[in-house]
């Protein structure tokens, strides 16, 4: 029934009403195995993870302004920090956090940390205010610049600058290297008895963070990339026997290349990390690309960067460096793929093809935000101020199940969300495409019909 997704406690430790989302029903399968530790909030004793031994599950709370605050406006120092990679989105979430402390609230006094985590100790801060931000929503990238990576910065010396600065709220945006380093500071904090409230708001143009429907940014990296995959088109069509090889970003989730092949039409093969795939013999790359050739003059294909990447045997002692966020290394598949179609084809002598490579990864995730994204960045900054001047602590946020929650950040960082490829999106795919699956012939037969029962529901 639908009312068994939410329940309304009223506890004796609270005085507002808080809607409690039950775990079961929002949380992938994969995940139920491992019940979160409870985190009992320095601050004001107000628990994000509720009910954790109930019959009906683990339950989160449910974001929204509540009618008892643990923060006065006049006593709030509140900082924002942006690390990790580009998205858009990010000056938008900036431009709500700003204006939610200052019209909600009446905080005025908000600081932005400018070179990511290192900035608290080695660079400037930046008052912010409401005409500060006003215009930095149509901008791409982030007015506060970015440093990628946790690793090599400084814990106590991070904690010690918002000891020293007298900061009670840190707003910190990032993907999962960054709330990785939130956690951990978190844990610093903690460990001093310090009353600061560390709010994570997760960002990732590849969707791979866990628990949470979509990061912010997903959306307008879908729509981005069709231009891409348009143009792609429109040389593939335009040339005898053409190809056009999109690379989109996902280095271990496929979800863009996924969403961007589904929206497009005019993909006729997507791969990714998850779906592993051969070049060579039958069901392999070469011999689909020559039958679509075949039959329709012209194809495009859309790769993740990724995917494939157990393939590329030049890289092999490359696989294992990892970059400053901890994140291994990839070579660039695309241009491996690219240059492998053209050397097949050319050693064959049996049919001439006319290939493009387009690679927009960096111009899609620098762009501005659009509209949906824009909405969404609004819902989660004024849910992280909620969150913060309540006292709450520890939390990062986003929609579970389409309701916006506080997810503890360990939760956040313990794994990455991944596409699964006996699910139903994926199967649509293969419906949209009409690709094989690139299997071996065993793992053939069992694919076709978990994927003819999926495509069909």
């Amino acid at each position: 029934m639908s009312f068994m997704m939410s329940l309304i406690s009223l506890t004796t430790s609270l005085t507002s009403l808080h809607i409690l989302i039950l775990c079961k029903t929002i949380l992938p399968i994969q995940l139920l195995s491992s019940i979160l530790s409870m985190r009992t909030i320095p601050l004001c004793n107000r628990q994000i993870v509720v009910h954790k031994n109930s019959p009906r599950g683990t339950h989160f709370r449910r974001a929204g302004p509540n009618r008892k605050l643990y923060f006065k406006s006049e006593d709030v120092h509140a900082c924002i920090v942006t690390c990790g990679g580009l998205c858009p989105g990010v000056n938008t979430v900036i431009r709500e956090i700003v204006c939610g402390l200052y019209h909600m609230y009446g905080v005025n006094k908000v600081l932005g940390i400018e070179g990511g985590y290192r900035g608290f100790y080695s660079r400037n801060t930046i008052p912010l205010t409401p005409k500060d931000v006003n215009d930095i929503h149509k901008r791409g990238g982030t007015i506060l610049g970015t440093s990628k990576g946790e690793s090599g910065n400084d814990t106590t010396k991070i904690v010690d600058s918002i000891q020293d600065r007298g900061i009670n709220q840190v707003y910190i945006l990032g993907g999962d290297g960054t709330q990785r380093g939130a956690s951990v500071i978190f844990e610093e904090i903690r460990r001093r008895g310090l009353k600061v409230s560390v709010v994570g708001i997760p960002e990732s143009v590849d969707n791979d963070i866990p628990v949470i429907d979509k990061s912010f940014g997903f959306d307008t990296a879908v729509e981005e990339a069709q231009r891409a995959i348009n143009a792609a088109h429109v040389e593939a069509e335009s040339a005898e026997n053409g190809i056009g090889v999109v690379k989109l970003m996902g280095s271990f989730s496929g979800f863009i290349a996924m969403h961007a092949t589904l929206a497009s039409r005019d993909v006729d093969c997507c791969l990714i990390p998850e779906s592993p795939f051969y070049l060579e013999g039958p069901g392999g790359l070469f011999e689909f690309i020559r039958k679509r050739l075949t039959e329709n003059g012209h194809m495009v294909i859309v790769i993740a960067e990724g995917a494939g990447q157990e393939l590329i045997s030049e890289s092999l002692s490359a696989m294992n460096k990892q970059d400053s966020a901890g994140n291994k290394l990839l070579q660039d598949v695309g241009l491996w793929l690219s240059q492998k179609i053209k050397d097949h084809f050319a050693e064959s002598r049996k049919m001439a093809i006319n290939l493009k490579y387009i690679d927009p990864t960096y111009m899609i995730r620098a762009v501005p935000s659009i509209a949906s994204d824009n909405v969404y960045c609004t819902l989660l900054a004024k849910s992280a101020v909620n969150g913060a001047m309540a006292g709450y602590t520890g939390f990062a946020l986003g929609l579970v199940n389409g309701i916006n929650c506080y997810i503890p950040l360990d939760r956040i960082n313990e794994s990455v969300k991944k596409v699964v490829i006996t699910d139903r999106m994926w199967a649509r795919l293969l419906s949209s495409t009409n690709q094989p699956s690139f299997l071996n012939p065993k793992q053939s037969k069992e694919w076709n019909t978990i994927h003819h029962r999926a495509a069909a529901s």
